[in-house]
């Protein structure tokens, strides 16, 4: 979800760095753990897609199939499937609706990255999805390790920058076709509340003036792009926070040098405030995360570059990403 860029205690010469590790480029830590967690988070988008993002509600059905799966493999493996399909009621076509949709979202956003990383010749690994079966979106997004320390400013506004540039370019297409599928009498709102970030809520009611809800979505009145939109922009918008080591930090030092410090401390008590004035207490892990990174983003290699203009124009406009992709309230159980 967030950009983990670790700091070297002395920097490494780019050169260096990358003729230091032909052996293990290839090992199962480099390349195969990220695969491995690329297709488990695909498999895992796809159940929760499936099961109409209402995982926790059918672990109990999972079970029972699973174990319908067992006793009827020495009768043939297709009959056990169709029980399985039957007790778990999958929505296969909006599964993998929902798969395609927040996969390419997330895909595109470390691409962003990684590319950069390339063009810059900064050392990079895959980056690392995190699958989470459990939660209706089904990922927690990605980590994606950089070195950081070996970048200046203006190498490392582009880093910073272009994943959720790069992420939000997909989502916004993708919420586009979720909006225009919205029905004109929505489904009578069950389960969580998702409050709409801004964004969100203006492109409803130019695209569909006629829908009564734009501010929210109760969970089962989604369709698998609007969620995936959904999804997207609260990934953009959580990294584009300027604090610590997230991509919005990254941009914030590269604009503003040691005055982005003042400026992420600032975000930080304003949002403790705003979570104790309204008991949004579902944001107390993350707080704690950044506090643990570190609220100040450390030097880059060089802070003597200065950034052009256009990336100066560029920085205030991400600046605002959090503003329209960011809702404040985020999602609120049943009943509040």
């Amino acid at each position: 979800m967030e950009e983990k860029i670790p700091q070297s205690a002395v920097a490494v010469p780019t050169s260096s760095a990358v003729e230091a590790k032909p052996a293990s480029m290839y090992s199962f830590s480099a390349v195969g753990l990220p695969l491995t967690l690329f297709f488990a988070t695909c498999l895992s988008t796809f159940w929760t897609g499936a099961v109409d993002w209402k995982p926790f509600s059918h672990l109990d059905g999972f079970e029972r199939s699973w174990a319908s799966f067992w006793q009827n493999l020495p009768q043939g493996f297709t009959p056990a499937l169709n029980e399985s399909l039957v007790l778990l009621q999958w929505k296969w076509g909006q599964g993998l609706a929902y798969m395609l949709s927040v996969m390419a979202i997330l895909v595109t956003h470390e691409a962003g990255h990684f590319v950069f990383a390339c063009r810059y010749r900064l050392p990079s690994g895959l980056p690392h999805f995190i699958p989470v079966p459990v939660l209706p979106f089904g990922t927690m997004g990605a980590v994606i390790s950089l070195e950081g320390s070996e970048a200046n400013r203006r190498q490392l506004f582009d880093l910073g920058l272009m994943g959720p540039g790069a992420g939000l370019l997909v989502t916004l297409p993708i919420m586009w076709i979720g909006i225009m599928q919205l029905p004109t009498a929505p489904l009578v709102g069950e389960g969580f509340r998702f409050h709409n970030p801004l964004i969100m809520q203006l492109l409803i009611e130019y695209l569909r003036p006629d829908y009564p809800t734009p501010t929210e979505f109760f969970l089962n009145q989604f369709n698998p792009y609007l969620m995936a939109g959904w999804v997207g922009l609260f990934i953009t918008g959580l990294n584009m926070l300027p604090i610590s080591q997230l991509d919005g930090g990254h941009v914030a030092y590269a604009m503003f040098d040691r005055g982005a410090h003042s400026l992420a401390r600032g975000v930080l008590i304003l949002s403790i405030i705003f979570v104790l004035l309204t008991e949004q207490y579902g944001w107390i892990v993350m707080l704690i995360v950044i506090i643990l990174l570190g609220v100040d983003h450390p030097e880059t290699a060089d802070d003597r570059i200065e950034l052009n203009n256009f990336r100066r124009a560029l920085g205030w406009l991400a600046l605002l990403i959090p503003i329209l992709c960011l809702s404040p309230i985020g999602i609120t159980p049943p009943g509040r």
